[in-house]
């Protein structure tokens, strides 16, 4: 056994110019491009999952979304932002869209999710490129917007992101994501209490590598000091609230929640792991005019 860490980081100053928000997504293309091999293995076992009529959404996205009704009588097309391989675009598809799209900047997660739609014969489209570069041939295609759990963290431009959403949405079209709460950054995840990281709540960004054990248990079989660098940051509550209502969307629901959507604060018990609030989820709508 290694006792190479799992995983090394350092801070850094946030994006400020077009020219390092786009660096740092190219980083992070190649670094998912690395990670998305777990996801390769994996993919026989989500066709099965998805052909048996498994759905991957969460508990709270569906109770979110099941407020406007079910899913398959308003949903015709959900556009998936940062899909990965595609397991919870499909999911989306078994809970009654009748057709879905998927936006990655990976190419090893969009090869994944093809050959997982071609094996279903699922009405899916994947699209293969920066979130921020969504083509614009999708504009004012989805009923639904769709995004999150380890999305938002890789993004170093929210405005533009928001503005992608806002086109991409038809009249009366519907944003929905459910991520990690921004306090989460506040405290050690592997600690075995409640410990602050005293990082800034306001704005945080660092490179890394490697990937915490709880996500990627062999750290993808490669030494971490040869894995590519990837850029993550912090964005507040409020930054995106403001990223979205700046677009003319409009805000219906915003939740904070004590669950969880990955293994993340093992180490504390049941009681500590109540006292933050672990993920967040808000819905917007874009109104006629």
């Amino acid at each position: 056994m290694s006792d190479q860490p799992p995983y090394t980081y350092q801070p850094e100053p946030l994006a400020q110019t077009e020219e390092q928000v786009r660096a740092r997504h190219q980083a992070n293309r190649q670094s998912w491009n690395e990670a998305a091999a777990r996801y390769t293995g994996e993919v026989e076992e989500t066709i099965s999952f998805l052909r048996a009529g498994g759905s991957n959404l969460h508990p709270i996205e569906r109770a979110n979304l099941s407020r406007l009704g079910t899913l398959g009588d308003w949903c015709h097309t959900a556009i998936h932002l940062q899909c990965a391989s595609g397991r919870d675009t499909l999911s989306l598809w078994n809970e009654g869209v009748q057709q879905v799209v998927g936006v990655d900047i990976s190419e090893v997660h969009i090869a994944n999710a093809s050959r997982t739609s071609e094996a279903l014969n699922a009405p899916a489209k994947w699209y293969c490129c920066d979130v921020l570069d969504t083509p614009t041939e999708l504009d004012g295609t989805a009923d639904l917007v769709y995004t999150g759990r380890g999305a938002l963290c890789w993004l170093h431009d929210l405005e533009s992101w928001a503005a992608v959403i806002c086109r991409l949405l038809k009249p009366g079209g519907v944003f929905h994501i459910l991520d990690d709460h921004p306090v989460t950054w506040l405290f050690d995840i592997d600690a075995p209490t409640l410990t602050p990281t005293r990082i800034n709540y306001f704005g945080y960004a660092e490179s890394g590598r490697g990937w915490p054990s709880s996500y990627i248990p062999d750290n993808l079989g490669i030494p971490v000091a040869q894995q590519a660098v990837k850029y993550e940051r912090t964005w507040t509550l409020a930054q995106i609230f403001t990223a979205l209502r700046r677009t003319g969307l409009e805000v219906e629901l915003l939740g904070e929640y004590p669950d969880p959507y990955w293994g993340n604060f093992t180490h504390l018990s049941p009681a500590e792991r109540g006292l933050i609030p672990l993920t967040f989820a808000m819905m917007a709508r874009k109104f006629v005019v």
